[in-house]
């Protein structure tokens, strides 16, 4: 399970973009961050520290366990 959490971060974050019709490009804006490392994170190659994922959560309003839930993932 070598990077499960970081999959299942990503697929949140990606279902969380898609359902409010956002870019990556407008995501990592949303986030403050590039848009190169916002795909890395949807794509579960980043290891983001825990303060990192609070902040994430945080800006858009969501609980971080939330966030970390293993869910089907999008398409």
């Amino acid at each position: 399970m070598d990077g499960h959490l970081q999959r299942a971060l990503g697929n949140n974050l990606r279902r969380w973009r898609k359902e409010r019709q956002l870019s990556q490009e407008e995501m990592a804006e949303v986030l403050a961050v590039h848009r190169t490392y916002m795909g890395g994170v949807e794509r579960g190659e980043r290891n983001l520290t825990l303060r990192s994922v609070e902040q994430i959560a945080e800006t858009l309003g969501l609980d971080p366990l939330d966030l970390l839930r293993d869910q089907p993932s999008p398409e």
